[in-house]
């Protein structure tokens, strides 16, 4: 058992360790389903199996001292060294094979547990939703709001509430499901949804927007206008930026491609059924469904709802529309 343990240990570090330098496409949920899998093999037979064996050696252990100091009473003896604690307490310790595996089990079903069913932590990585959400901020993200899925594969158990426009969501990225994307939402299936002239329409009618101060980006040192934009039951900032163009340039190929017409304009698509419109916050510094098209319903992770931590800002901590 000690050297399958070493391989298993072994496999599960040379696959984390490949993740990190880039040679395979990671997949964490995957890592950690296999590994309470495993640690929860290793429990159920450190429980029934390993652990009544030490027991077992230990009684034996504690019989055979009494009966050698019976014996030894009867030869007139009456000083016998007989404290065998020390080995038993060897004989009952585990072994560290076991203490890597079994002993991680509870701890690592518990997280696989809260982090499949009840929320999930991402860390943002770039600025396509400031000024919602700033680079390094980490959030909260609500895995059963939309309905509880399988771990792994992603499938619906319980219906849960349907996206709805304004939502900040986190998804697998249809190109590339591996990765993760936040967006917000603002076209649900069966709306048109039109960004012409950097606004935004829905279903014919213009979204209601005010002008704000101007925002002030650390990371690129630039100003940019800002304006309150009102998707969904509250309203959210937006940024914008004169620099950029209205057209979408480079769009990709993609599923129900042809639901969408670009123009110099922008671009103006009909979002089909179990399918949803995603786009950032910052307008025009971020590649979302204007480029790469739809998110399906399969691919939905959770909603975010809450910033945890900020190192580089502690007051950014607190739940955001």
């Amino acid at each position: 058992m000690q050297v399958l343990t070493s391989l298993i240990l072994a496999a599960f570090a040379g696959y984390v360790g490949a993740w990190y330098f880039g040679r395979v496409d990671g997949n964490f949920a995957l890592l950690l389903f296999m590994a309470t899998v495993i640690t929860g093999l290793y429990w159920l037979a450190e429980r029934f199996y390993f652990l009544p064996q030490r027991n077992k050696a230990a009684a034996e252990l504690e019989a055979n001292a009494q009966k050698r100091t019976e014996e030894l009473h009867k030869q007139g003896i009456s000083k016998v060294d007989s404290d065998v604690s020390e080995a038993k307490r060897h004989i009952l310790a585990q072994p560290w094979w076991l203490d890597w595996t079994a002993g991680l089990f509870p701890v690592i079903i518990g997280v696989f547990i809260l982090r499949s069913f009840l929320f999930e932590p991402f860390k943002i990585p770039s600025g396509s939703m400031i000024p919602t959400l700033l680079v390094g901020d980490l959030i909260l993200v609500n895995k059963f709001h939309y309905g509880l899925r399988l771990p792994v594969l992603n499938t619906k158990i319980t219906e849960g509430t349907a996206p709805q426009r304004g939502d900040v969501m986190v998804f697998r990225y249809p190109p590339k499901p591996s990765l993760d994307y936040i967006k917000r939402v603002v076209g649900v299936p069966g709306d048109e949804v039109a960004y012409l002239n950097k606004r935004l329409t829905i279903n014919g009618k213009p979204l209601p927007t005010n002008a704000l101060p101007e925002f002030f980006d650390e990371d690129t040192m630039r100003y940019f206008k800002q304006f309150e934009e009102s998707l969904g039951d509250k309203p959210h900032r937006l940024l914008n930026d004169d620099s950029r163009p209205a057209f979408v340039p480079g769009a990709d190929e993609f599923e129900f491609k042809a639901n969408c017409r670009y123009s110099v304009e922008g671009v103006v698509c009909k979002v089909p059924q179990g399918h949803y419109f995603m786009m950032g916050d910052n307008r025009d510094n971020s590649l979302d469904s204007r480029y790469w098209g739809f998110v399906p319903d399969k691919n939905i992770v959770g909603k975010a709802f809450f910033v945890w931590m900020n190192f580089g800002s502690l007051k950014r901590i607190g739940s955001f529309n």
